[in-house]
């Protein structure tokens, strides 16, 4: 029944997709940045500074480090449509599970003023001095307690899962504890960021055997991999799409949303940013118009329900 609903849902969107197919192709393409987050090094105009140099007109922002949440969300709401703050969730309280995250969690739900949740870390690999590491299964309290309130606010669930960086059993088991999630909560949607650092078949198969799993693109880029030491997933091969990366992204366009993820001071330097940008408007370019519309900013609107304008 999964599958046939899903072929279901694949011929009704590429049937509305042929019928508005010119007016997209006549449609300015814009991004919107469904993940990014700032510390108290970066003064959230340099996000605005960034985004209107290149072209992306709407990011979802979560505070990290000693960045207040009030901070985040005070600048939030003078620029209402340009940034939508994220509820944050990481951080020792998170990783402990202390009575202070959940407090802090419940606080910020019950203010009314954000539009999403932040992403939750699962498994997280030490990243140097930067970031410890995390390894937290879903039916863990924190986690428990998010999911609850995404759930609730009609949230995409954001999963933070690095696959590359494990191997063995520990891989299988966090596989199994995703996909099970996926099969307990069918109605939420679940987005994995980084895709996972997952390879193109991994997620075709997850694409085929879950409705409601969403990817993530950040940190996929050469630029951004080329800064960092991790295992992450490089969609590219030049300036294009890699063969099997386009092949998929043209063919389920509706389940991959576009994110950065800028994290740290350095990666909101103008270069930095505007040099992933570019490798993504120039991939993009290369699919199908209605696929590079829902890709850069189409998914997002829909899942966060953003009016961006």
């Amino acid at each position: 029944m999964r599958r046939k609903n899903h072929i279901l849902h694949l011929v009704s969107a590429f049937a509305v997709t042929l019928l508005l197919a010119p007016a997209i192709e006549a449609t300015e393409l814009y991004l919107v940045d469904a993940h990014s987050q700032v510390d108290e090094k970066v003064e959230p105009s340099r996000v605005i500074a960034r985004m209107q140099e290149a072209g992306v007109r709407h990011t979802i922002l979560s505070a990290r480090g000693k960045r207040k949440g009030s901070d985040l969300v005070a600048f939030a709401s003078r620029h209402g449509r340009l940034i939508t703050p994220a509820v944050r969730t990481k951080g020792a309280p998170y990783a402990e599970s202390s009575p202070k995250y959940f407090r802090m969690l419940d606080a910020q739900v019950a203010s009314g003023r954000y539009g999403g949740m932040a992403e939750v870390l699962l498994y997280h690999a030490k990243k140097g001095k930067k970031a410890p590491e995390y390894r937290i299964l879903p039916r863990e309290k924190a986690v428990v307690a998010a999911l609850k309130h995404a759930k609730r606010q009609n949230w995409p669930f954001v999963i933070h899962i690095e696959f590359a960086a494990l191997s063995g059993p520990d891989r299988q088991a966090f596989m199994q504890a995703m996909e099970e999630l996926l099969k307990k909560h069918p109605r939420v949607n679940f987005v994995l960021t980084h895709m996972g650092q997952l390879a193109p078949d991994e997620c075709l198969r997850l694409i085929s055997e879950h409705d409601n799993l969403y990817f993530h693109t950040a940190w996929t880029n050469p630029v951004a991999v080329g800064r960092s030491n991790q295992p992450w997933a490089n969609l590219f091969s030049g300036d294009s799409f890699a063969p099997p990366w386009r092949e998929l992204m043209s063919l389920h366009p509706e389940r991959f949303v576009f994110a950065l993820d800028n994290v740290f001071a350095e990666h909101w330097q103008r270069d930095f940013y505007q040099e992933q940008v570019r490798f993504w408007k120039t991939g993009l370019a290369d699919l199908p118009a209605e696929a590079a519309h829902l890709i850069a900013h189409g998914n997002a609107e829909r899942l966060w329900q953003l009016s961006v304008d």
